[in-house]
């Protein structure tokens, strides 16, 4: 698929590439990092390498873009962000992200989620019908990003993630194209999603 950077004039995404890889490296040394993403750990030069070189080449080709998420145009990348999508069904996909710890709870990541969206669900874009998101249970900070971007709480999955060898509970929301983008209701207080 065509490379596409969005931005709304904060946040500027585009396509990483070897000139962020020790930013990636750096980041992804954060425990909460490991914690609630699926990256492998300790996390080292040859894993955003592997990221750089593979899944994003990949993804780019395909139809499952990632994009850095930089504070500046083509500034440092403080995180990334991206949409999957599986071979048989291109009208849906899931999101994923991460920001690097000193740039948190300024929204940057909420901005990076609407950009996303609303390149996902734009025909001109690719047109999808369904962005689901997923999380490990307990990750309330990226919950919100999710509930603040109009994802509707749809339940959780027992034991049904694997992270390093290790099953884990997941809790699953999803936004479709005619869903608004605001805050969505009836997530679960227990999220800590009122």
């Amino acid at each position: 698929m065509e490379e596409k950077t969005l931005t709304d004039g904060t946040v500027w995404l585009d396509r990483p590439d070897s000139s962020d890889i020790d930013a990636i490296v750096d980041a992804c040394q954060d425990p909460a990092i490991t914690e609630w993403v699926t990256v492998p750990s300790p996390y080292g030069r040859a894993d955003a390498e592997e990221f750089v070189g593979t899944t994003v080449a990949d993804g780019w080709e395909g139809r499952s873009p990632v994009w850095a998420i930089r504070p500046a145009e083509r500034g440092r990348l403080i995180g990334t962000i991206g949409l999957g999508t599986r071979p048989r069904d291109e009208t849906a996909a899931e999101i994923g992200f991460w920001l690097a710890a000193e740039h948190r709870k300024q929204g940057l990541v909420s901005r990076a989620v609407s950009l996303v969206c609303d390149f996902g669900f734009d025909p001109a874009g690719m047109g999808l019908i369904r962005i689901q998101w997923r999380a490990f249970a307990g990750n309330h900070a990226s919950a919100a990003v999710a509930r603040g971007n109009g994802f509707r709480y749809e339940g959780s999955a027992r034991l049904g993630g694997l992270q390093r060898g290790i099953r884990r509970d997941f809790w699953v929301a999803a936004r479709l194209n005619t869903d608004p983008p605001g805050p969505a209701d009836g997530w679960p207080v227990s999220i800590g999603c009122p």
